[in-house]
């Protein structure tokens, strides 16, 4: 699972079916809104840098880190930032609109208010809305102006975007949540393996300058949009040890291949592995395997 997929590696990853790439302007940000009719199929499990709003419309499975819901009708899904998921649709036959924009896109439109701590974004919030026929009709319609008028020449078409992306938030503020998300048979199963997934992919640290973002239980649950205790738990049942226990094993490793693999001095190796001091590493290390950083490579020459 990447930490959080950027507007740009959203591109890449659809190069066969998005041409079109809206824009990215100072002061206004970035905005794009696109059909889903050559729409993935399916989308990995990762977090996005970018918001996205999507009128799904064809039948798959929504997923999140310990819930999932069967779309089995037109519906509106929220994204945010924060909150990681994957879709799988059942079959080839999805169509919709969906539009992705950037935090600063909003922050200029002052219209559009706190958008991003409204429910419809909210973290433990609900992010799917089922719609009916009349519902699909009416927000589809905004999709489609918004895709005129990102092709506009209108000076202030961007004004124009943000009224349209402010009517649809409304529209939706008027239709109820779902509520039946399912849980996972086995969630704490699922939940662990997530984790470890995350984990293994803050390595290797390749330079001092990529240093470790995510050092404790709650960074990987904040990324994985999850109680921290409820990942605790998980880990424990699954892997017999606790997050901070497998965090710790994995960072020692990385310093053990660090100092036997590399010609960094202790700083920089501490500062890789996200320790502000080198005297805050060294003493984290001795803990960990009872020999300083530097009696370990000394041993080695």
């Amino acid at each position: 699972m990447e930490t959080s997929e950027t507007i740009s590696e959203f591109y890449e990853r659809n190069v066969n079916n998005i041409t079109f790439k809206g824009a990215t302007t100072p002061g206004i940000g970035h905005f794009n809104v696109f059909s889903r009719d050559d729409c993935s199929l399916i989308t990995p499990y990762s977090r996005r840098d970018y918001y996205k709003i999507s009128l799904i419309i064809g039948k798959g499975k929504l997923h999140y880190a310990d819930k999932w819901i069967h779309v089995d009708r037109p519906a509106l899904l929220f994204s945010n930032p924060v909150v990681p998921y994957s879709w799988e649709a059942d079959n080839e036959d999805q169509t919709g609109w969906f539009c992705l924009f950037s935090d600063q896109f909003l922050q200029n439109g002052n219209r559009l208010g706190n958008l991003q701590d409204s429910q419809l974004f909210k973290i433990g919030g609900t992010p799917i809305f089922f719609v009916d026929d009349e519902q699909k009709k009416s927000v589809s319609e905004i999709f489609q102006k918004m895709m005129v008028e990102i092709q506009s020449d209108y000076i202030h078409k961007y004004d124009m975007l943000r009224a349209y992306l402010h009517l649809l938030v409304h529209e939706t503020m008027k239709i109820n949540p779902a509520e039946n998300f399912e849980h996972y048979q086995n969630a704490s199963q699922r939940v662990a393996s997530l984790f470890m997934e995350l984990l293994e992919r803050q390595f290797p640290i390749d330079s001092p300058e990529a240093y470790l973002k995510l050092k404790t239980p709650t960074d990987y649950a904040e990324s994985l949009s999850i109680h921290v205790n409820s990942l605790n738990r998980s880990v424990k049942e699954i892997t017999g040890k606790t997050t901070s226990q497998q965090i710790t094993s994995r960072i020692i490793q990385e310093a053990n291949a660090l100092l036997q693999h590399t010609d960094w001095n202790i700083s920089e190796i501490a500062y890789g592995l996200g320790f502000e001091e080198p005297a805050y590493f060294t003493n984290y290390f001795k803990k960990q395997t009872g020999l300083t950083p530097n009696s370990l490579r000394n041993s080695l020459v």
